[in-house]
């Protein structure tokens, strides 16, 4: 049940920042967090991630109810039972809840980690869940879920050929799109914050 208190702690840390900043700071307004690195700018996201889709929130939140159930049923069934399966699958829910209380109560997410040392999208303590969710999902599927959580009569030991092939399926395209991302968020002409 350690997993339930993760879950708990994601939606409880995201949800009582997100109070802290719209109780002390006003929409655009920028408090030092670290000097040089970080600090709190509260934003308004009526989107998703660097503010894309802005305005849709409904189809937003139908596409999370979506993913995050998905979650729930490989939990529930089971599927994944490894910690390091499970504790990424509590921070992509916790995350993932965080941002949907914001949807569903205010129609908008509140975003608040402005980086001060580069020109990067606002954002809050759920994209990080979210983020670090998927990269330890990520690497339990490529190397512990064969190991541990294989249903016993699809387990047969994976040829060097194959694991090798899985993992450039997977690693590949994820290197891809992170590359792309990264250029994107270089060269483009704005940082894509939505303005205040």
């Amino acid at each position: 049940m350690w997993y339930v208190i993760l879950l708990a702690v994601c939606i409880g840390g995201d949800q009582l920042l997100k109070w802290w900043v719209t109780s002390h700071l006003d929409v655009g307004q920028s408090a030092p967090l670290l000097p040089g690195i970080v600090r709190l700018t509260r934003l308004h996201n009526t989107g998703a991630a660097w503010s894309s889709f802005s305005g849709k929130t409904g189809l937003l939140a139908a596409v999370t109810i979506v993913l995050m159930a998905a979650v729930v049923y490989l939990v529930v069934k089971k599927i994944v039972r490894h910690p390091l399966g499970l504790t990424a699958a509590m921070l992509v829910l916790g995350g993932g809840a965080g941002n949907m209380i914001d949807r569903l109560c205010r129609g908008y997410v509140v975003d608040m980690f402005d980086l001060e040392f580069m020109s990067y999208p606002i954002f809050n303590l759920a994209d990080i869940f979210v983020v670090i969710g998927v990269l330890l999902g990520a690497v339990y599927y490529l190397w512990f879920y064969d190991k541990y959580d294989k249903p016993k009569k699809e387990r047969k030991p994976l040829t060097e050929a194959q694991r090798l092939k899985r993992q450039k399926m997977i690693v590949l395209p994820a290197m891809v799109l992170v590359f792309i991302g990264a250029m994107w968020l270089i060269f483009a002409p704005s940082s894509g914050k939505e303005q205040p």
